[in-house]
């Protein structure tokens, strides 16, 4: 009796210290983790939250969309491995800051951009101040795309990439590379004497991107690779493929260290050619694959204008695509080079919600994704929503990440206005399960020693069944 009793007691301390770790999260959102990790809330009632970084005494620095701030956040960690937010300050403000955003360590440096510029400053990091405020990168105002992500390079230090996505949907300006739209280049910080014009100078890594938004350099090779939002309301041979087409898309940039790359300032396609995820709902589809690019109907935003197949198949073909519509906004790699984590905001323009959450894509150890160009498995869903089909209105939607010293990954959420904190649990053991949560995106190879390969899986849930169950099997002993 005294040992049931110490038992049950346990278990309900247990479960206790489980859920009274973390902030709940906003309103009706049902966060799901996949097994051999877990999340908790670091804060909430922010303003838009996109942009995340760290600054050199370990604060996270936030881009708040809602407000145009940039806010500085310094964080407290308990004993059980709680994260919350100590105090914050508003560190830039009245700059519409929408995005983009970044810190050099080396040069005391911060970074961040709103539609039209990018910024820098002179950061103190004891004070949380800014000075000598300088324009680094203009003329890149736009109405429909309005995120300028930006990247600090550390293979190749002083270079800053930065992306400009197109201006509408399907954007005619961005046949003409010299427009700037829908590309992504990279600018020399170390020579910067005076404000550079985005259209004219800087390097060329790639035109007919869409909307870049996701931006990150390979830790080992050095290569820049970035995840791009594909277009809505296609056509081809007259018939609406929008539910299943085309396909969002990773995408190879080359390198800015030295190394040559053919994909280095080379056309990607957009807006006449578009990559595939499901050939088998485009009309004349007999020489078409999984990440194929394909041709689309002329239309009065394209001047009545389109392009063949053949075409098509000349432009540089994306090196992986994902589920239509998901809206990947980051990508970051681990210290190893060996996973990409991809956050993938959610669908507004398909028929089912997809997306709204956080995956992985495995890499080898030369910085090449293990899955094949046609693979429709290569992302691996860490964290989502439990019900996809309450998505969007009552689910969070991942914008950002910021990984930590520990490997441990801050994500934002800006449609709740939340920070979340997804790590592995060191608690766990066993193969991760693949769950249903209403995701079109299945799950393949097994991921390596810093991450495993899963679909969603709510933790909590799963815990407090085994605690129920444990107490159910010994209250009937006990009696």
């Amino acid at each position: 009796m005294f040992w049931s009793l110490y038992i049950i007691t346990t278990l309900l301390n247990l479960a206790s210290a489980q859920s009274s770790c973390r902030l709940s999260p906003s309103g009706n959102v049902k966060p799901s983790v996949a097994s051999g990790y877990k999340w908790q809330v670091v804060a909430t009632g922010l303003a838009r939250p996109r942009g995340l970084a760290f600054d050199d005494r370990g604060r996270l620095l936030v881009i708040e969309s809602g407000s145009g701030d940039l806010s500085a956040h310094t964080l407290n960690e308990d004993g059980g491995g709680c994260v919350t937010i100590n105090s914050s300050k508003t560190v830039v403000e009245g700059m519409s800051l929408n995005h983009g955003i970044g810190f050099d360590s080396k040069q005391g440096m911060l970074y961040a951009s709103n539609t039209n510029e990018t910024y820098g400053w002179q950061y103190d990091s004891a004070a949380i101040s800014i000075s000598d405020q300088q324009t680094v990168v203009s003329n890149m105002s736009g109405t429909d795309h309005s995120t300028r992500t930006l990247l600090l390079a550390q293979r190749a230090p002083g270079m800053m990439v930065v992306s400009f996505g197109s201006l509408s949907n399907l954007d005619l300006s961005a046949t003409n590379v010299d427009s700037g739209t829908a590309s992504v280049k990279a600018f020399n910080l170390t020579n910067l004497t005076s404000t550079y014009t985005y259209q004219t100078d800087g390097m060329l890594l790639g035109w007919g991107l869409r909307n870049e938004v996701g931006l990150a350099e390979h830790p080992v090779t050095g290569g820049i690779w970035g995840v791009e939002n594909s277009a809505d309301q296609v056509v081809r041979y007259n018939v609406d493929v929008h539910a299943d087409n085309p396909g969002e898309e990773l995408n190879f940039l080359g390198y800015l260290n030295g190394t040559n790359s053919s994909n280095t300032g080379s056309n990607f396609g957009y807006p006449w050619c578009l990559s595939a995820w499901d050939p088998e709902a485009l009309p004349q589809n007999e020489n078409i694959q999984v990440g194929t690019q394909f041709a689309i109907d002329s239309t009065s935003a394209l001047g009545n204008q389109n392009r063949t197949d053949a075409f098509c198949a000349d432009q540089t073909q994306s090196r992986l695509v994902f589920d239509s519509h998901m809206a990947p906004l980051d990508i970051k790699f681990n210290d190893t080079g060996r996973q990409a984590w991809i956050t993938f905001h959610g669908s507004w323009n398909s028929p089912n919600p997809v997306g709204y959450k956080l995956s992985l894509v495995n890499f080898t150890d030369a910085g090449e994704p293990v899955d094949q160009r046609t693979s429709k498995t290569a992302a691996v869903d860490i964290f989502g929503n439990e019900d996809d089909s309450a998505c969007p209105g009552n689910c969070f939607r991942p914008v950002a990440m910021a990984i930590d010293t520990h490997g441990r990954i801050f994500l934002s959420s800006d449609a709740t206005g939340e920070i979340y904190l997804v790590t592995r649990d060191s608690a766990a053991t066993g193969t991760p399960t693949s769950p249903d949560n209403g995701s079109s995106t299945s799950t393949s190879s097994s991921a390596s020693t810093t991450s495993t390969s899963a679909g969603t899986k709510n933790a909590s849930s799963w815990f407090f069944t085994v605690v129920i169950g444990s107490l159910f099997a010994m209250m009937s002993c006990i009696v």
